[in-house]
């Protein structure tokens, strides 16, 4: 890889860093409940895929240890948001799965963050969007299957 191409590439992963945070915090402060970021992104991902998930397959799914999903999932439960049940095919397993709270807690973290949406698509064409996406997806995907 040539020098500039280095730059190239180290240019468009502090994008994606810097994109990352100011959504991060843009994204807490319209959370209802005092939610946390890491506990909306748990809920959206059960909404979204549905299914009991392992708290060690969630971990993986989110990149983070253990403890630390373990941590998140706790706080939903408490909350009732999510549901933790024995694995019956594992007698030491958990499975997590969203409940009707966490479903519409889920929706009404998605209707607080949809003015922002909207606004920032108004600012940015379609065309704009699609090409991003498309980048995106193709670092995802790299990344996704090239984890150490």
């Amino acid at each position: 890889m040539k020098p500039a191409d280095d730059k190239t590439a180290f240019r468009l992963f502090t994008e994606i860093g810097i994109i990352e945070q100011l959504s991060r915090n843009q994204l807490e402060r319209n959370l209802p409940n005092g939610l946390k970021v890491s506990q909306f992104t748990v809920l959206n991902h059960l909404m979204r895929l549905g299914g009991d998930w392992s708290p060690v397959r969630l971990a993986s799914a989110f990149q983070v240890t253990k403890g630390a999903m373990t941590n998140t999932i706790q706080r939903l439960e408490k909350r009732g948001l999510v549901m933790v049940v024995a694995d019956p095919n594992d007698g030491r397993g958990k499975l997590v799965s969203i409940t009707e709270a966490g479903l519409d807690m889920c929706q009404r973290c998605l209707e607080n963050v949809g003015p922002l949406l909207a606004d920032l698509l108004k600012e940015l064409p379609d065309k704009d969007i699609a090409a991003a996406l498309s980048v995106l997806e193709k670092v995802r995907k790299y990344l996704d299957t090239h984890r150490s």
